[in-house]
């Protein structure tokens, strides 16, 4: 075994006994805030709930709508132009939306193509460069009670254009 192996197996054994042992020696009732904790995290959950149902529901409708399928199809010219194959758009329209919904186009694709594909390869690193936009803003402006959320959409599909654009070049540049 490896000195990088029995960190990564004690890490968490080792922080699950020092963090609570460290709040005893300064005093803090650890297993009363570890309680207090926990219910404040399942209020915070039963007021996104509806939230994040909404969510589930409109991607479900925007899916078996059809919609997904046509603006895959009008926006096909411009990310053909930039390289990115037609098969990655389906992920590039549904990963701002959802997680669950990016990881199935992604595992779907990886069925597909194959893992060691160009797409199977842009389709990863993509994952793991860009962010579930609308989901994040759902959850953290939900609860906490924004209602007006300005410029934080157009800041957030930026920021997955960014890393759109960046998988491409990653893929590219290593892969080509």
């Amino acid at each position: 075994m490896t000195w990088l192996e029995a960190i990564s197996l004690w890490a968490v054994p080792f922080m699950l006994a020092v963090i609570p042992a460290f709040g005893s020696l300064r005093g803090v009732k650890v297993y009363d805030t570890f309680i207090e904790g926990a219910e404040e995290g399942l209020q915070v959950t039963m007021r996104i709930i509806p939230f994040l149902v909404g969510m589930m529901v409109a991607l479900s409708v925007f899916r078996a709508s059809g919609a997904m399928d046509l603006l895959a199809r009008l926006i096909s010219p411009v990310t053909s132009w930039l390289g990115f194959p037609t098969e990655i758009l389906p992920l590039m329209i549904v990963r701002p939306l959802s997680g669950a919904g990016a990881l199935a186009v992604t595992a779907d694709l990886l069925k597909t193509q194959h893992p060691d594909s160009f797409i199977g390869r842009l389709a990863s690193i993509m994952q793991g460069s860009t962010d579930t936009t609308f989901y994040v803003l759902t959850v953290y402006f939900g609860s906490v009670g924004v209602r007006k959320a300005r410029y934080a959409p157009a800041v957030g599909l930026l920021a997955d254009l960014a890393g759109f654009l960046s998988a491409l070049y990653v893929c590219n540049w290593f892969f080509g």
